[in-house]
């Protein structure tokens, strides 16, 4: 049954008080959908589910539903948008021109979580790509956002909804938390399954890069595209966004964080170490660990978010945003987290949205912190 509760009537407008809409996330009812499309081509902006995060859609190709979804979100101009569609004949309209690696990697991973760089048609406004001469694109997968393009005919720019550098939604509460009154409608489909952001994948340059690690893996990838490597960080410091979800701090919380680095058992040391010191300063502590590490700490009095069996990439990938956002809510004065062990597939993902959670300020031993404050004497 397609249930939809109203907190008030959505009007469309930059102020307006926010209406949520129980949708089935297998078998959204069409006229939920319907209501949202229309909302949409007025200029309206919509958050719904995507199979990563909930995304916060605005019709593309209207400048004025661009700009006012930067500003509802509090997101810079510079920061480029990813373009979602229903189908790859979408695609070129959008574009100067599809390559064939580029319908290659569409016919294997389309619907799904990749996002495609490609040059950019003059159609596409530049407050879209932030006066770049690419676009992002994709298709996802999830039932809601299809059933929503579907119905609405028109591309959806749709970075993650919610306000600039916080953990990304997972659920349509993170974005109620986060934009209530400043958006017209959120489609509620229940929480998300991949739980991190799409990988990016910049098809203009040779070799392409991947911008943004994602649940499409670089090893995956190159199994189709044997050249593809990772983006030199290094070598991009200081160049343009070309891709959301580069910048060195990023999906944080609002409470300061400390990420720990390591092997197993320096990371546990140096966990319980910070914990304690932390508590012996007065602090209020919360710590994001996986189950094994946190068991060690249930013993003290701290906020604990679990994210899982430590082997386990895709539920500890599925949970982090939910779990720093759990975090956040208890009001702390610093959360302590470690590294994940691994830097391949999806592991990698989850290690580059912890390190711009805790905008890590230099490499350190094993047995040091890296982050945004906490009970270490970090440099900032």
């Amino acid at each position: 049954m397609h249930a939809a509760t109203s907190r008030a009537t959505s009007s469309c407008t930059l102020r307006v008080m926010t209406e949520l809409v129980r949708v089935d996330p297998r078998r959204p009812g069409r006229d939920e959908i319907a209501r949202a499309a229309d909302c949409l081509r007025r200029g309206g902006l919509v958050a719904f589910p995507t199979e990563t995060v909930y995304g916060l859609g605005a019709h593309a190709l209207d400048r004025a539903a661009v700009q006012r979804l930067f500003e509802a979100k509090g997101r810079p101009a510079g920061d480029p948008l990813i373009i979602h569609v229903a189908a790859l004949d979408q695609v070129t309209a959008l574009v100067t021109g599809v390559p064939e690696v580029a319908r290659t990697l569409a016919g294997r991973f389309w619907p799904g979580p990749l996002t495609l760089v490609l040059r950019r048609a003059a159609a596409v406004p530049p407050e879209v790509t932030a006066g770049l001469d690419t676009v992002a694109i994709r298709i996802p997968a999830h039932p809601v956002a299809r059933a929503l393009l579907e119905a609405a005919q028109l591309p959806i720019a749709a970075p993650s909804a919610n306000l600039f550098s916080r953990p990304s939604p997972t659920r349509a509460s993170h974005v109620l938390d986060d934009l209530d009154g400043r958006i017209d409608m959120i489609l509620d489909g229940g929480p998300t399954t991949v739980g991190v952001e799409s990988t990016v994948l910049d098809l203009t340059t040779d070799p392409p890069q991947v911008l943004r690690p994602g649940a499409i893996s670089l090893e995956v990838l190159q199994t189709l595209v044997p050249g593809v490597r990772m983006r030199d960080r290094t070598a991009a410091a200081g160049a343009g966004m070309v891709s959301p979800g580069l910048l060195p701090q990023h999906y944080s919380p609002r409470t300061p964080m400390t990420l720990y680095r390591g092997d197993a058992a320096s990371v546990r040391a140096s966990l319980l170490a910070g914990v304690r010191d932390a508590l012996a300063a007065g602090r209020r502590v919360g710590v994001l660990a996986t189950s094994d590490h946190a068991a060690a700490l249930r013993h003290l009095p701290v906020v604990i978010a679990e994210l899982g069996p430590a082997d386990d990439a895709e539920g500890i990938a599925a949970r982090l945003y939910a779990a720093l956002r759990e975090l956040d809510a208890a009001q702390l004065d610093v959360i302590l987290a470690h590294d994940v062990p691994h830097d391949e597939h999806l592991w990698r993902a989850v290690r580059d949205r912890l390190h711009r959670a805790a905008a890590q300020v230099t490499d350190r031993a094993s047995d040091r912190p890296e982050g945004r404050g906490g009970p270490a004497p970090t440099p900032r």
